[in-house]
């Protein structure tokens, strides 16, 4: 049997030296076994360390992944109940002021129907309004539910009742205007007639003459107003008028207001009813402070007096 040699180096600039030991068979096998052993074991602990090290990270990095999912989920069903909540109380308020403006409406429209002296049952806003038509098939499911029932019915009646005030509305417009263009009442805020339209004794001259208007006596100053609304054609001494002020109210109608102390209004203004237009006086051909009313339609005098007693319906 032949010594096994081991070589032992321990010099530092590498210089060795040989020692010789002497092992026996048995020595060998071992020590054989333990050199090849040993990296054998060694790789598959490491292996064994890696391999399982993956698993644990890979079930942990999972379970890590579920718990994330379900705190995103349970947030977006708690938003989902936050966000049904909110609309819910939305709808609920515009429920509350669909209602309130429904009410209101009905109050504005029964309020106007009586001011335009409408015969009854003309506009009845406590009832709806009667509908109808041919079936023609189709149309959409109605909602289940409370909410969606009020709020179609809501609707209705807001659309009904628009259309009832839209109509009453241009009624009125109408009827405004046709009042406020329509030559009537008194150009003076108190007063009586202290000369007829017609024939009269001429003040100055003791003869029978004629008198186209009617004359208001007042205090100087006294507030002399339009009898409807139109525009100014004059504005300023005229003849034996003194201070006039003539308007032209459309539909052949012309008005005169004379005598004036001083008129409040120019050539092109645009006056309403009852607006004051002069302050009055006794300018020109005139025994006292008065003002002298006339009425012309189509170009011819008339009686004022029918229109200073006039009153629309």
């Amino acid at each position: 049997m032949h010594p096994v040699k081991i070589i032992f180096i321990n010099h530092p600039k590498g210089n060795s030296r040989t020692r010789t030991l002497n092992i026996n068979s048995w020595a060998k096998v071992l020590l054989s076994l333990c050199v090849l052993g040993m990296p054998v074991s060694a790789g598959m602990f490491i292996g064994l360390q890696l391999g399982g090290g993956n698993v644990g990270l890979l079930l942990e990095s999972s379970v890590d992944n579920l718990k994330a999912e379900l705190d995103q989920q349970r947030a977006a069903v708690a938003q989902g109940r936050e966000d049904a909540r909110r609309q819910v109380e939305a709808l609920s308020l515009k429920l509350a002021e669909m209602q309130a403006r429904l009410m209101r409406l009905d109050a504005l429209g029964e309020r106007l129907t009586a001011m335009a002296e409408l015969d009854d049952g003309e506009f009845n806003f406590s009832s709806a309004p009667a509908v109808g038509g041919p079936d023609t098939g189709g149309g959409e499911s109605i909602v289940d539910s409370d909410l969606q029932r009020l709020f179609h019915e809501l609707d209705d009646k807001l659309e009904s009742r628009e259309q009832q005030l839209g109509i009453l509305e241009a009624l009125l417009a109408d009827r405004h205007l046709l009042e406020q263009s329509t030559v009537s009442g008194r150009p003076v805020e108190s007063g009586w007639v202290s000369s007829p339209f017609g024939y009269r004794t001429d003040p100055f001259t003791g003869r029978k003459s004629w008198h186209n208007g009617v004359d208001f006596p007042g205090k100087p100053g006294s507030q002399v107003v339009a009898v409807a609304t139109g525009v100014v054609t004059w504005s300023g001494d005229y003849q034996g008028y003194g201070n006039l002020v003539e308007i032209n109210h459309g539909e052949g109608f012309i008005t005169r207001y004379a005598h004036n102390e001083g008129n409040k209004v120019k050539v092109g203004d645009l006056v309403e009813k009852g607006q004051v237009i002069a302050a009055m006086g006794s300018t020109g051909r005139s025994t006292g402070t008065h003002v002298h009313f006339e009425v012309y339609k189509n170009g011819r005098a008339v009686d004022p007096s029918s229109y200073i007693q006039s009153t629309l319906r």
